[in-house]
């Protein structure tokens, strides 16, 4: 039966705080393979799931370097996975700036709409700030970067087999 539990924000926050200027051993650092962004935002939102989607392609995980699905560390791939899973793991909607959480996801894009940068919120109180990988980031404030379009992924939940 798959069952629903609630997405662990503090842990999120607890994680991008202790690796958003580092890098965890246990990660392939794909810094020079087209930027670690994605690959930082998963491994937040997976401190706040704990639950992988092995699904084969379509899924959201990651062993090491040659075993992982592409939406662990692409940008584009990563919002497909969050707002079209009805499995499990984590899954979130789009919603607007008001809407965002501590943990959210919010992805950067150029005038064409395509999107390169991806980055986990750490705090919305009086601004926006983010943590990030390629260009490590911590608290930054969102009015900092230079983007054309945005889009806030809001982290409903986790869904996993009970």
């Amino acid at each position: 039966m798959l069952s629903e539990f609630p997405y662990n924000r503090l842990a999120v926050k607890q994680y991008a705080t202790k690796w958003s200027l580092s890098r965890n051993p246990a990660y392939y650092n794909f810094d020079n393979i087209g930027g670690d962004c994605s690959n930082f935002a998963s491994q937040c939102i997976y401190a706040g799931s704990k639950v992988m989607n092995y699904t084969p392609v379509m899924g959201w995980y990651y062993h090491n370097l040659a075993n992982r699905s592409p939406s662990w560390t692409d940008v584009r791939f990563l919002y497909n996975f969050l707002v079209n899973n009805k499995s499990v793991g984590p899954y979130g909607i789009l919603v607007d700036k008001n809407d965002i959480e501590v943990g959210d996801i919010i992805q950067l894009g150029n005038e064409a709409g395509q999107y390169y940068h991806t980055t986990v919120v750490m705090s919305v109180d009086d601004e926006i700030l983010v943590a990030a990988h390629t260009f490590n980031a911590l608290n930054r404030p969102l009015s900092s970067y230079y983007y054309e379009n945005i889009r806030y992924i809001h982290i409903l939940g986790v869904r996993e087999f009970i």
